[in-house]
């Protein structure tokens, strides 16, 4: 794992899915590291399994003068705070820009008055749209995304490319694949889990069930994070982030009946225009990762480990009615 140590370090967002791992292990690492969250029940869940060295609290670190304050002395902050539901954002696409656009511009300007050194933002694989290269490299051109989850994220990029030119800041922008592994609150691998508790006979799967992605897990998406805040030059730097293959979501489901200990389950395809899963689903995604591999980051997980161990973790989870 990458070493901060001695390193102050923020992360708002911090009692999401990912934030409880990165808070983990920056404190394994050596760094000091501050969480903020506004989900109140989340962070009383959380905070006392953190290790020493990790705290976590509640505030908006998108608003009010608490944050800001409080980011003072920060090395290196990591703004994972945002709304991943893509599908939602076609819902409510005024309220999902706010919290994930604005709200990195209202992050990064308080990091600005606090003179943080260094913001490490995870983007998103949607940026890049239908891409007709693939694996797609952080050099394709141009980024057209298809859902307002993309477009908001390309907006954050953008925001920070602008903070570092005007400003001096160095920021980083990590290009996601789908992030899986224990303790994930959302996402396909959830929802199936959730639609086999309703119905173990039948199994509804959005799409036509072909699409083709790749997936990371959550431990290789962290130290992948670690790398960049430690090593990145200077500057507003992108890197993709991703495994060494990609899986169509029919093999996701089969991973998840099989880690529910199901037979003779149905699948069910619910295909809108083009086969995708809904209206601004990438149909194939898959990133090529030379660039943060010459950093130093190799996958532990091709995607089918990382989607197998991720389904029996879930399914484990939520049979034990684990608050995730």
């Amino acid at each position: 794992m990458p070493s901060l140590r001695g390193e102050r370090c923020a992360v708002t967002g911090a009692a999401g899915f990912i934030g409880p791992h990165l808070l983990r292990a920056l404190a394994r690492s050596g760094a000091t590291a501050r969480g903020f969250d506004i989900n109140r029940r989340a962070v009383a869940a959380l905070r006392a399994g953190l290790p020493r060295g990790a705290t976590l609290e509640v505030a908006d670190a998108a608003r009010g003068r608490k944050v800001s304050d409080a980011l003072r002395g920060t090395s290196v902050l990591f703004h994972l705070a945002a709304d991943p539901d893509v599908r939602s954002s076609t819902a409510r696409p005024l309220g999902h820009f706010e919290a994930n656009a604005v709200g990195t511009l209202r992050v990064a300007d308080a990091a600005r008055r606090a003179d943080v050194g260094r913001i490490v933002f995870p983007s998103t694989s949607t940026v890049y749209g239908d891409a007709t290269v693939v694996p797609t490299p952080e050099t394709y051109a141009p980024l057209r995304p298809i859902s307002v989850y993309g477009a908001s994220k390309l907006a954050g990029e953008n925001i920070l490319a602008a903070y570092a030119a005007t400003y001096g800041i160095d920021c980083v922008a990590l290009r996601l694949a789908n992030v899986v592994g224990p303790g994930a609150t959302h996402g396909v691998i959830v929802d199936l889990v959730e639609k086999l508790k309703r119905d173990p006979r039948r199994l509804e799967v959005l799409g036509d069930g072909t699409q083709r992605k790749s997936y990371v897990h959550v431990e290789d998406m962290v130290a992948a994070t670690l790398l960049a805040a430690r090593k990145a030059p200077a500057g507003f730097q992108v890197y993709n982030v991703g495994s060494k293959d990609a899986v169509v979501v029919d093999e996701v489901a089969r991973a998840v009946v099989e880690a529910m200990g199901l037979e003779g389950v149905e699948l069910v395809h619910r295909p809108v225009a083009g086969g995708r899963g809904w209206a601004g689903d990438v149909k194939v995604m898959h990133l090529a990762i030379e660039r943060i591999r010459k950093l130093g980051f190799t996958p532990r997980y091709a995607s089918r480990r990382a989607v197998r161990e991720t389904a029996r973790a879930v399914a484990r989870e939520r049979a034990a009615g684990a608050k995730v």
